[in-house]
């Protein structure tokens, strides 16, 4: 099983962060906007009710017709009510499972929350977040027209790029080049599907295609991590072990943490042998 390769990581990161910051505010939101339907709905069947009370009518049936009718939209309204509340709470459940790891559990959630609310993309956000820690990358790559479809027909760069690495780990390149060179056109200064570009040019031996990908990141970001073990390592597949190693070397002109600077260490001693 192929592992998540490291530009993945950022990504990851970066949608949790989008998560965590958010939450807050969608919880307030959605809260708000339940109670203030929830309460409308209140409001319309009491005035309702009142306004059939107070008809004047010959015929004895319009009253109860009238009565039942209002029974049925208040019934409806406050099962598509409770439909949302289900969902968002399955929804915020199956993030706080993933916080503890409990996989199966989060999938179960977001999968319900799917079911109950299919027009909403958060939930089908979630719930690709869950198949993908289940490595399930072949059903997450199927979740991609539903998610373009929601998306207006152009998913944002985080859902774009999980795509494409399922690609990747599925080994359908072209598939991976299709996303990335989109991606790139859309925002060139992106860089993680630049290094989404030069794993798969590597994984296809393609060293020298890989090394411009590469390259290309570590012009507009000469500490990115993932890029110079990249380049190294394409490099080094490509038996240029001393150009290898002095990519390694380059990364002391660059400020970067110390469990960082240990792995470089470690990559070195692989490429020096």
């Amino acid at each position: 099983m192929k592992r998540f390769p490291a530009a993945s990581s950022d990504l990851r990161q970066g949608r949790n962060v989008r998560r965590t910051g958010e939450v807050g505010v969608e919880v307030i939101r959605f809260i708000f906007w339940e109670a203030v339907k929830i309460l409308g709905l209140a409001f319309l069947g009491l005035f309702s009710a009142q306004a059939i009370a107070n008809l004047r009518s010959r015929r004895v049936w319009i009253a109860p017709a009238l009565y039942a009718l209002v029974l049925g939209l208040a019934t409806a309204g406050a099962w598509t009510a409770g439909n949302d509340v289900a969902a968002e709470v399955y929804m915020w459940t199956c993030y706080s499972n993933l916080g503890r790891g409990e996989l199966v559990k989060a999938y179960g959630n977001a999968l319900r929350a799917v079911t109950l609310r299919p027009g909403d993309l958060h939930y089908w956000r979630a719930l690709m977040q869950c198949k993908m820690r289940l490595h399930q990358f072949q059903s997450a790559r199927d979740d991609e027209p539903a998610v373009r479809k929601l998306s207006g027909g152009s998913p944002d760069e985080v859902d774009e790029y999980q795509f494409a690495l399922c690609s990747f780990l599925l080994g359908q390149y072209d598939q991976v080049f299709q996303t990335t060179t989109r991606l790139i056109r859309q925002n060139p200064s992106y860089a993680a599907p630049y290094i989404m570009q030069g794993l798969a040019e590597t994984a296809q031996k393609k060293y020298s295609d890989a090394e411009k990908s590469y390259l290309a990141v570590l012009q507009l970001f000469p500490n990115h991590q993932a890029a110079v073990e990249g380049l190294a390592r394409a490099y080094y597949l490509d038996g240029q072990r001393q150009r290898a190693l002095a990519v390694i070397d380059e990364t002391a002109k660059f400020p970067f943490p110390a469990l960082v600077r240990q792995r470089f260490e470690a990559l070195r001693g692989l490429y020096d042998q």
